[in-house]
């Protein structure tokens, strides 16, 4: 059995630790990245995208992307084509967030794949792990949602503003609330 890196743990939704020495150097990357994207101008549309594509596993032809953006490493984020992400959006990638084509997230929205144990000790000690997030084409996300970790959103899923989606939901529904529910199917 070989020694797995904490990056290889951290992927495969194990506990591992975030202070790894491979895992801060890519972290301080990524914020570089974000610091000179966050602070771009309005019309400085091509560096732009050279920073996001740089910065993430995927970014599909006319996805548009605003600041400010936050996220840890980057490239764990795959962002499907005719997307739009609109501003002070955070995406916590300590494991994959797979977002579809024509997606729509608005501002605030967080989507969070890192988690924590529910044993203090174990919290204390610095354990975390992360579960991937899978948002489906077509999706609408509205303001301040926030997405849990390991959660999938079926494709044409409309979620309400401030809804707290701890669980996955099917396909072409409205869901709202805290927690999020689904409210009704659509078309």
């Amino acid at each position: 059995m070989t020694n797995r890196s904490e990056k290889q743990k951290m992927l495969a939704g194990e506990d591992y630790f975030a202070s790894d020495p491979e895992l801060v150097a890519e972290h301080l990357r990524a914020q570089a990245l974000l610091e000179r994207f966050n602070r771009s101008a309005a019309d400085q549309a091509g560096l732009r995208h050279a920073l996001l594509s740089e910065l993430l596993g995927a970014l599909g032809e006319d996805t548009v992307i605003k600041p400010s953006l936050r996220c840890d490493y980057g490239y764990n984020i795959t962002v499907g084509p005719r997307s739009f992400v609109n501003y002070d959006c955070v995406f916590l990638d300590c494991n994959t967030i797979a977002i579809g084509a024509e997606v729509q997230i608005a501002p605030a929205v967080h989507i969070y794949t890192a988690t924590h144990p529910l044993d203090a000790a174990r919290r204390r000690a610095g354990w975390e792990s992360a579960q991937p997030v899978v948002i489906g084409d077509g999706v609408w996300l509205g303001g301040g949602a926030i997405v849990c970790p390991g959660v999938t959103i079926g494709e044409n899923t409309v979620v309400g503003a401030g809804a707290v989606v701890t669980r996955d939901l099917p396909p072409n529904v409205l869901a709202a609330g805290n927690p999020c529910r689904v409210i009704r199917p659509l078309g």
